[in-house]
């Protein structure tokens, strides 16, 4: 069962760094479409970058995954917040929203709530 948890670090960490990475003239247009400046998106996709990161090397050093976890969920929870602004149809919240069950999911594994 150990191994569900993480299949979500990685499903989490290589979806987000994919979008990034590979679709970020998508990215652009987005917070383009949000009103949030340049600055903003790119410390954003650092930051989700960085966190990726650490959810992959959370399969070897668990240690800050509870963080990471945690904290991409509230970036997930300023994206849905974001899609909302701007009137957005659900079928543009639903990446982010099941990322950010995949990150609670995470997270709650990694604080003792949900038991594996």
């Amino acid at each position: 069962m150990e191994n569900l948890v993480i299949i979500a670090q990685l499903v989490l960490a290589l979806s987000v760094a994919y979008v990034w990475i590979f679709r970020f003239d998508n990215i652009v247009l987005e917070f383009k479409q949000y009103g949030l400046p340049d600055l903003i998106r790119n410390l954003v996709g650092a930051s989700k970058i960085a966190l990726a990161t650490i959810l992959i090397l959370g399969i070897w050093y668990p240690d800050p995954v509870l963080y990471a976890a945690l904290s991409m969920a509230f970036l997930m929870i300023c994206a849905q917040l974001a899609h909302f602004k701007v009137k957005n149809p659900i079928s543009k919240h639903i990446p982010s929203l099941i990322l950010l069950i995949i990150a609670l999911f995470i997270a709650g594994v990694y604080a003792g709530i949900i038991p594996l």
